[in-house]
């Protein structure tokens, strides 16, 4: 990655800083029904510069992890790296994650400018598992046992607040599940 010419963050520029929130909810898929974990977390996100594919597409690129711990126990249930992306020219928004499972996610979508009343703005990306251009890879285990079929993801940031809705479906103990995790964080650095 290089910042040969200055990047252009877009809709990404209000996501780069150290975030912090603790209203957090995972409601997960449990062989009884369903678990509910409170939680709070970190996410950091980093500039990173302009990245070049093929000459021909520049993409600014934001380095986060994520990490997240149980209200009830403070232990870490979920550690995630990746990386959001944009393509100005295209008007693409990029998510590139992966979780120590054997799982890891490209979603994308269009950015259509949305704004909220308050001036934050919206940021929207979706997988499938077998998408051509956003999708889903996973461990051979986790295909047979809890195999992630699609992901969506919605992000409202601005103000010093940023709040996510994450679902991902999971075909896991005989049936589909909708594991969703939701948060609010404050702006901390």
């Amino acid at each position: 990655m290089s910042e040969s010419t200055e990047a252009d963050y877009g809709p990404l520029a209000g996501l780069i800083g150290i975030w912090q929130g603790d209203k957090g909810l995972d409601v997960a898929p449990d062989p009884e029904g369903t678990e509910n974990n409170p939680y709070y977390e970190t996410i950091e996100y980093s500039a990173c510069g302009n990245v070049t594919n093929a000459e021909s597409q520049v993409l600014a690129a934001i380095y986060y992890r994520q990490i997240v711990k149980r209200k009830s126990n403070d232990g870490v249930f979920h550690d995630q790296t990746g990386y959001w992306m944009w393509d100005a020219a295209r008007q693409l928004m990029m998510h590139s994650l992966s979780i120590p499972r054997g799982v890891c996610v490209l979603a994308g979508g269009r950015y259509t400018g949305s704004k909220m009343p308050a001036g934050e703005l919206v940021i929207e990306v979706s997988a499938q598992a077998d998408d051509a251009d956003w999708g889903i890879v996973q461990s051979p285990f986790m295909a047979g046992n809890a195999r992630a079929t699609a992901f969506n993801q919605s992000i409202t940031v601005g103000n010093g607040k940023l709040s996510y809705m994450q679902t991902t479906m999971v075909d896991i103990y005989g049936k589909t599940f909708e594991h969703t995790d939701k948060n609010e964080l404050v702006l901390s650095l």
